[in-house]
Parts: structure tokens; C-alpha cells; sequence
């Protein structure tokens, strides 16, 4: 192309891209990619409801909040190092989380994958490409209560580690050896075992064994954020799309130093590691640390009188109606916000809770709860928008009146 041709074309082309400044690459197709805003939800026929069941997985968790999203949308426009982004953001974390290193990751669960990881590989690059092929490794066995033996452990033993169960403090004085990697600690089923925290973390340090604890859903209460921390656990792994309402693939593992920076080499960006396909990207670590700077700073005191307010909108209208009941609980270590519970007598309102939970369900608008028994449901308001709880008490109310 002649010079004189070149500055033409230049005086008449569209922007390519800027250089610096942050400006999204245009094209002779960017007026009708942004001319009208897409209703996805609508053109894909999805339904949305109003969440008063909770943040499962299944409902899509939680919903981030706007400075969450300012977050994502304002990073998703500009080039960063990924490993950049989390050595600041786990800084901070750390600070907020007072550990000594913490990193986000795709999830709670991947945080007990990488975290696990880092114990058994440490720095080694070799052993860090055989996981989960543990021949060969010294220390290759994970201790575990009876009773925190659930569907969670299958995270930490995606890693190749080997579950060995114990019920007392006598039982795991005696199962501790050679081949001990760690220890681990549901908190969920804290109640349910018969080794405490503080019990669990003397043995262990006694015998000089890396712990890790599972908070996935333990927050609120905040202080828990720092609690185990501060306790003594090695490792600390939370779901960062529940209470916190960060990005709902996006977890944190917080801890040790040392241990930290042996995940992270377990972890993406680096490759032939165990969790490569763990990605996090630069939206979601951003989005993480939004989110739990927000929500650390919130009256946590006036948003649990704004949730028992809401549940006595709802349990005041349903129990108007004859022959329901109402009682209000506090699940005392996951999911710890107020839980109302709806019964109602068969004699005398002739529906089931699955006949309920699908009127509701298949109402306009759409309505999710919990069912519990047969005969009742659970109700958690914590994830409803303002005004939400009083569609929900009507709704409810006018189904166990319809069949009363």
C-alpha cells in the first residue's frame, strides 16, 4: 500500500485497538453487537425465581453484589498476569483473613484438591506432575473422624490420598505414621465426631502434621473467616459464592505460607500439575476479593435483624391458617441464618410438601423452598431481594389455604 493510500485508509478505519488505555478492541461489527441489549434469560426460555431455599449449588448459590460485578465487568476489559493478580489479591485476603497467605480458587472444592496437593508435593516439581500417582511418596495417608467421612472427603482424595478413619483421640494416636500427610477436619460435622478442635490441633501438632479444615459453608458467622486461622489450622478452605456472594465457581484457601505456595504450584496457571483444569480467572479473583472486602465491612448485627424480620412476615401470614405450625431455628455451623420451618396438620390441609414445593415452583412468580418432611418445608431468607418475603408469605399462605 502507497503512503498517501495508507493515511486514506487510516483516516476512515475503525480502532483497532488502543494501546494502554484499556479500550476493548472495535470492529465494523461493534454497533450491532452493542446496538440492543440481549435478554439471554428470555431468549433462552430460562425460568428465574425467588430463592428461599438457600445457596445450593443447584440454585446457583448467591447473588453478587453490584460492586462485585463493577469488579468483573472493569477487569474484563484489560490484559493482567494471572499469577500477578493472585499474589495482590491473596495478600489482602490474607490480611483481612489474618493467615499468612491465601489464593482464590475455582470453588471450595478445588481449594481442598490443591490444598491437599501442596502437603503431599510441597515444591517438588517432579511429584507435582505424578499426582495423583502416589508411588513412590513417603507420606501418602489422610486422617479422617468417622464422622466427618462424607461425600466431601472424595476432594482432598481426588489427590491420590488414602482415607484412614479413626473415632477417639486414642485412635488417632494410634493411626498416626510414617505415612502421614495430614490431618483433616470437617466442621460441618464438628458436633457429630468425638475429637474437638482444639483436641485435633494438639495431636497433630504434637506429632508435627499439617491440618486442614473445611469451612465451605460455615460463614456467617464473619469472625469464622479468622477463627480457624487463629486456632491453628495449617489450612483453610471456604466456598466463596455462598454468604459472601463472590462468584459462585470461585472458593479460598488461606494458611501457611509454605503450603500456600506449593498449591499454587499445583494450581493454573502452571501445567502437568493435578489441577490445571482448576481455572480461575482474572474476573472471578477480582470478583472474590470484592466481595469479602463488602462483606466484612457489613453490619452483620442489622442483616440478622433484617433476616429475622423477614422470616416473621412469612411465619405471621402462614400461620393464620389452620392447622400449621411454626418454628424457627438456627442451623448451628453451616447455613447459620434463621430457618423457618413450615408443618401443617394432613386432616386438615390436604397437601403433601412436593405438591407445595411444585405449586409454588409453578407459580407466577416462581418460588423455591426446601421440603423437609412430608408434611412441611424449610424457608431461609437470606438470599431473598427486598419486598421478596412478603410475595413468598403470600404465596404460601395461599397455597395451604387452598386445600384447607
Amino acid at each position: 500500500m502507497k503512503r498517501r493510500d495508507l493515511i486514506k485508509y487510516l483516516s476512515v478505519a475503525p480502532v483497532v485497538g488502543a494501546v494502554g488505555a484499556g479500550i476493548p478492541f472495535l470492529s465494523a461489527n461493534a454497533a450491532v453487537t452493542t446496538a440492543a441489549k440481549r435478554d439471554l434469560i428470555k431468549e433462552l426460555g430460562l425460568r428465574t425465581f425467588i430463592n428461599a431455599a438457600g445457596t445450593y449449588t443447584t440454585h446457583t448459590a448467591s447473588l453478587m453484589h453490584p460492586d462485585v460485578l463493577e469488579a468483573i465487568n472493569s477487569s474484563s476489559t484489560h490484559f493482567m498476569m494471572i499469577n500477578d493478580i493472585q499474589d495482590k489479591v491473596g495478600e489482602k485476603i490474607a490480611a483481612i483473613c489474618k493467615a499468612e497467605a491465601a489464593m482464590v480458587t475455582s470453588g471450595c472444592w478445588s481449594a481442598l484438591v490443591l490444598g491437599t496437593a501442596g502437603i503431599l508435593t510441597g515444591t517438588d516439581l517432579k511429584k507435582i506432575a505424578q499426582l495423583p500417582n502416589l508411588d513412590g511418596f513417603e507420606k501418602t495417608e489422610m486422617i479422617v473422624q468417622k464422622a466427618h467421612n462424607v461425600a466431601y472427603v472424595h476432594a482432598p482424595t481426588n489427590t491420590g490420598i488414602k482415607v484412614v478413619e479413626v473415632e477417639t483421640a486414642e485412635d488417632l494416636e494410634k493411626a498416626i505414621s510414617s505415612k502421614t500427610a495430614m490431618m483433616w477436619f470437617l466442621n460441618l460435622a464438628t458436633n457429630d465426631g468425638k475429637i474437638k478442635h482444639a483436641e485435633w490441633l494438639a495431636i497433630a501438632k504434637k506429632h508435627q502434621i499439617p491440618t486442614m479444615v473445611d469451612i465451605a459453608a460455615d460463614i456467617p458467622p464473619v469472625e469464622n473467616l479468622w477463627k480457624f486461622n487463629e486456632m491453628g489450622f495449617d489450612l483453610v478452605c471456604v466456598s466463596g459464592g455462598k454468604a459472601i456472594r463472590g462468584p459462585q465457581s470461585a472458593g479460598i484457601l488461606m494458611g501457611k505460607a509454605d503450603l500456600i505456595k506449593a498449591a499454587r504450584l499445583n494450581a493454573p496457571p502452571n501445567g502437568n500439575n493435578i489441577g490445571r483444569g482448576m481455572k480461575v480467572n482474572k474476573e472471578e479473583v477480582l470478583g472474590m476479593y470484592a466481595a469479602l472486602d463488602h462483606y466484612v465491612k457489613l453490619d452483620h448485627a442489622r442483616e440478622w435483624k433484617d433476616w429475622e424480620s423477614r422470616v416473621a412476615v412469612i411465619e405471621t401470614a402462614v400461620k393464620n391458617v389452620a392447622g400449621v405450625t411454626t418454628t424457627v431455628t438456627v442451623p448451628p455451623i453451616a447455613n447459620h441464618n434463621p430457618l423457618l420451618n413450615i408443618a401443617w396438620d394432613t386432616a386438615k390441609i390436604k397437601m403433601s410438601s412436593d405438591d407445595l414445593q411444585l405449586a409454588l415452583r409453578n407459580g407466577n412468580p416462581s418460588i423455591e423452598i426446601m421440603k423437609f418432611t412430608p408434611n412441611s418445608i424449610n424457608i431461609t431468607v437470606f438470599m431473598l431481594q427486598p419486598g421478596e418475603d412478603k410475595i413468598v408469605a403470600k404465596r404460601v399462605q395461599e397455597e395451604l389455604s387452598r386445600v384447607s
